[in-house]
């Protein structure tokens, strides 16, 4: 599969991009699960990496974090290749159930983002503080940084589990499904909260997600996964008939419908996203009303 825009501009010459996947495959149970997979993310970048149920959108972000051997091609983390579990990568991921009873507040949650790993209880310290508070800060929770965790709503969930992800500073960070049972306006807020993390911190973001729509007004740029091939450059570059038809293999069809563009991928392919765009100068593309 062609790839449009393989390496991030935001990477200047003779710096490492945060993160670059490098003609990676993955097999599972004896199935090609991922095939010559590239791209790249430079610091304070975000990509939407889109695709349906069974696309590898999660062995792909498993393989990046370590926990996922690749069959050929190389994963490196700001020109590094990671160890068995990827260091400087945050992950927030897709099912985290957390019980309405649990007696742990959203700052504690925060906090094991630091030591978790480590037997013992933490000692308390002034640092330590200011780290989860800085971080709630960073992600708007400050506001119920004391309420249990269970008991917060699905997009105030999601800001605890971001600063969690994020307390160790990692270069890059990872979102599997992180808009999944979100409704409209916590979608909306959850993919903003990111965009600025992104540009703030100077980390790259690849969040996971069937639906782009959410995604649209942040992303800039989209991998587009399907049987295990990735499409990726820009949101205009990538969602086109011959793009798509090409990585489907075999014919797709991009509808322009009322301001929408609707991909159907087709009878003996997978089930195509159906997703909206705005018609808008340049590449700006912000979601319709």
């Amino acid at each position: 599969m062609t790839q449009i825009a393989p390496v991030s501009a935001d990477a200047s010459p003779g710096t490492a991009p945060a993160l670059a996947v490098e003609h990676v495959g993955a097999v599972l149970g004896g199935r090609q699960v991922l095939h010559d997979v590239s791209f790249a993310l430079g610091a304070g970048e975000l990509a939407g990496l889109i695709g349906s149920n069974g696309a590898g959108k999660t062995t792909l972000l498993r393989v990046i974090l370590g926990l996922q051997a690749q069959s050929v091609g190389v994963v490196r983390i700001g020109g590094q290749a990671p160890g068995r579990r990827a260091s400087g990568v945050g992950y927030v991921p897709q099912k985290f159930e957390l019980d309405p009873d649990l007696p742990v507040r959203a700052r504690d949650l925060v906090a094991l983002g630091i030591d978790g790993n480590r037997f013992g209880i933490p000692l308390p310290s002034r640092r330590r503080r200011e780290l989860v508070q800085a971080m709630l800060r960073a992600v708007d929770a400050e506001r119920f940084a004391d309420a249990r965790v269970g008991e917060l709503s699905g997009g105030e969930q999601q800001r605890v589990l971001i600063a969690h992800a994020l307390i160790q500073r990692p270069r890059v960070l990872l979102l599997d499904e992180p808009l999944a049972s979100l409704d409209l306006r916590s979608e909306h807020e959850v993919v903003a909260l990111l965009a600025r993390l992104a540009r703030e911190q100077r980390i790259a973001v690849l969040i996971s997600a069937h639906d782009v729509n959410p995604l649209l007004p942040a992303m800039d740029r989209v991998v587009y996964l399907a049987g295990g091939r990735a499409a990726v450059g820009r949101t205009d570059e990538v969602i086109r008939a011959e793009v798509l038809s090409e990585l489907y293999g075999h014919h797709v069809d991009v509808l322009h419908l009322h301001g929408r563009v609707i991909v159907v991928a087709g009878p003996g392919g997978e089930q195509g996203s159906d997703l909206t765009l705005a018609h808008a100068h340049g590449t700006d593309l912000e979601v319709s009303p």
